[in-house]
């Protein structure tokens, strides 16, 4: 089963401290962009890193 954005989200953002996992910039930047309620919204989430990924300048 493929990850989407938010679950590859969520694993970063949940990690133990002492974890070397990191995120995808083009993850990580559209989803920090968002409030903390809307970053456990599988949905926001997911769509956040959609129209990033559509933008010109996008990671």
């Amino acid at each position: 089963m493929t990850k989407d954005a938010f679950d590859q989200w969520w694993e970063w953002a949940t990690k133990p401290r002492n974890s070397n996992l990191e995120i995808n910039v083009s993850i990580w930047r559209p989803v920090s962009m968002l409030s903390p309620e809307d970053r456990l919204d599988r949905h926001k989430v997911n769509e956040a890193v959609a129209r990033h990924k559509e933008e010109p300048d996008a990671d």
